[in-house]
């Protein structure tokens, strides 16, 4: 490894006096990069999903597109495993930075692309470098803000998935007037995370002792519930502790990340597919379809911050419970999203699975990090997130393009609703997965 990828190393600790105030600053200083950060990404991942329509209209079809569009999912599954468990060793300062850089590179190649194969194999690559992503967020959110409060944090910082997600679509249309060519959709979201992923580097930091402060535990007195020596807790691990002793053998980890392969499914299922939907079946144009894409986005951030607040302060830190809430509501809400033909139910549907299906999406995510030492967080997100692109994304993509080409945009649908049962099923395993905890460490 790079010794500048190595973890910064802790200096000497500031005075008394000196630690509350500055332990402010850089709270939010952090928060702030890692949530810019990681809305930037989403930039050079969701515009594939908007540029369907251009490629439709270039000759390419469904399920070709769907093939190419897997790939990210694909490789982004394995490198956010692989790549999280390298980041639990590394300065997250510069390995978010680096996979946004070439993230962004990566995205100017994209439409020049001479034939599916060659787009197929940019988009892996794309995949693998969009891994480098979360699995340092986590890492920082672990370091910076305690269990108790993690929820809430999370909660408001997952809301970068849809700010990013939602403000793409704005993005691609002014890529689109501004290079005057569809190359456009990937050109300027491209520039803007490369010079996103340099201003990064500017802002973050590493842990909270490499700039003389004590750990988070001790700083807000909240210690986690994981079976680990206090005093070792701040000890890096070995690639293989982490692994072995703490995820590969941790059955609560494999039930929320076969959850998270169905939750997947139908967040990338009806996202990834809504302006094709949309313009195909119900006659919507593209500046309406686009506007239904960000509702989607735009609609998860109250709805995730609730869902964050209610598994912390009424369910008591059990994630399982809303998640399962969460996934009722989205089977409704995509169930009117397939069968109404009127535009202000078909948008307030989409809003809806929006505001609901990233409640999941980040309880999984929170659940990952509240069951292992914050030294293994990059790679119990991985881990889970390996199940939910490798399996979920995938199948999105490549599955439901091949079913809506042979059996039509119904079968798509059914697809989706199957996995929204699917997905209540795996995290009703972990009901009481809090409790069990609490009573493992009375």
């Amino acid at each position: 490894m790079f010794n500048f990828l190595k973890p910064a190393p802790s200096v000497e600790r500031l005075s008394e006096e000196k630690i509350p105030a500055t332990y402010k600053r850089y709270r939010i200083q952090m928060f702030i990069s890692i949530y810019v950060g990681y809305l930037i990404y989403y930039f050079v991942r969701s515009n594939f999903a908007l540029s369907k329509v251009y490629l439709l209209d270039q000759g390419f079809s469904k399920t070709q597109i769907g093939f190419v569009a897997s790939a990210l999912g694909l490789s982004y599954g394995i490198s956010k495993f692989v790549m999280g468990n390298v980041s639990d060793r590394s300065n997250p300062r510069y390995f978010l930075a680096i996979g946004l850089i070439l993230s962004g590179v990566t995205n100017l190649f994209l439409p020049n692309a001479t034939n599916i194969t060659f787009m197929f194999i940019l988009m892996l690559l794309n995949g693998w470098f969009q891994g480098m992503g979360w699995p340092p967020c986590g890492r920082i959110m672990t370091h910076w803000f305690s269990d108790s409060e993690r929820g809430v944090k999370m909660s408001i910082w997952n809301t970068a998935h849809n700010i990013g997600g939602g403000f793409i679509a704005t993005v691609v249309l002014i890529g689109v007037s501004l290079f005057g060519t569809w190359k456009g959709a990937f050109y300027l979201p491209g520039i803007i995370a490369i010079i996103g992923g340099f201003i990064y580097i500017v802002f973050a930091r590493d842990t909270p002792q490499s700039v003389g402060l004590p750990p988070i535990e001790e700083y807000k007195n909240d210690y986690p519930e994981y079976d680990v020596e206090v005093e070792d807790a701040e000890s890096e691990l070995t690639a293989k502790e982490i692994l072995f002793k703490y995820v590969l053998n941790n059955k609560f980890l494999w039930c929320i990340a076969l959850a998270n392969v169905f939750v997947y499914l139908v967040r990338y299922g009806v996202i990834n597919w809504v302006p094709t939907y949309l313009q195909e079946v119900k006659n919507f144009n593209p500046k309406d379809s686009s506007i239904a894409f960000a509702l989607f986005e735009y609609a998860a951030i109250p709805g995730t911050i609730l869902v964050g607040w209610i598994s912390d302060h009424i369910f008591h830190g059990r994630r399982a419970p809303i998640g399962i809430i969460c996934m009722i509501g989205v089977t409704i809400a995509t169930f009117i999203y397939w069968k109404s033909s009127s535009p202000i139910a078909i948008n307030c549907a989409l809003a809806s699975i929006g505001a609901l299906i990233y409640g999941p999406v980040m309880l999984i995510g929170v659940s990952a990090l509240d069951l292992v030492p914050k030294k293994a967080a990059g790679t119990a997100a991985g881990f889970t997130g390996l199940f939910g692109y490798m399996g979920g994304q995938v199948l999105a993509e490549m599955l439901m393009g091949i079913i809506v080409d042979r059996f039509s945009w119904d079968g798509g649908f059914i697809l989706l609703i199957i996995s929204s049962v699917l997905a209540i099923f795996f995290l009703s395993f972990t009901w009481n997965t809090h409790n069990i905890k609490e009573r493992a460490n009375a």
